[in-house]
């Protein structure tokens, strides 16, 4: 399975032509193999974010595994609530932190985000979430 995790940032700026970081997210979309791994919940915010005229290449990339679940929410709930309180100021989405959790459970993983605020997370505490946002200075 691969390494790389996708957020709902990065899912709809390669599936949106309008999105701003359409153009980078088809260049990373190019040099990370897939299966992207996720986690519903951010599917559930992808699936919102595009509207229904969206939907159908992100029906496409699941149907073909693409995009795969590979996070189960019930084992990790106490490790991904105690994210979620550890950084209540940000705040932190349900799932943002189950995509930092699964950053410390997968090997060598990567994330791609358009979403500065994993820059701010922590892995383990103390290591910097690996990710690929798009030069946004």
């Amino acid at each position: 399975m691969g390494r790389n995790v996708v957020d709902a940032g990065f899912l709809v700026a390669l599936l949106s032509v309008r999105d701003e970081h359409h153009d980078w997210a088809v260049s990373e979309a190019r040099q990370h193999a897939v299966p992207w791994q996720t986690c519903e919940a951010a599917l559930t915010e992808t699936f919102y974010m595009l509207s229904r005229d969206g939907w159908p290449p992100l029906i496409k990339l699941l149907r073909r595994e693409d995009v795969i679940v590979s996070f189960d929410l019930r084992r990790e709930r106490d490790a991904v609530l105690s994210l979620m309180e550890r950084y209540q100021n940000v705040p932190m989405s349900l799932a943002d932190a189950c995509l930092v959790r699964m950053t410390e459970i997968l090997p060598d993983p990567i994330v791609l985000t358009t979403d500065t605020d994993f820059r701010i997370y922590r892995r383990h505490s103390r290591q910097v979430v690996p990710c690929r946002l798009p030069d946004l200075s």
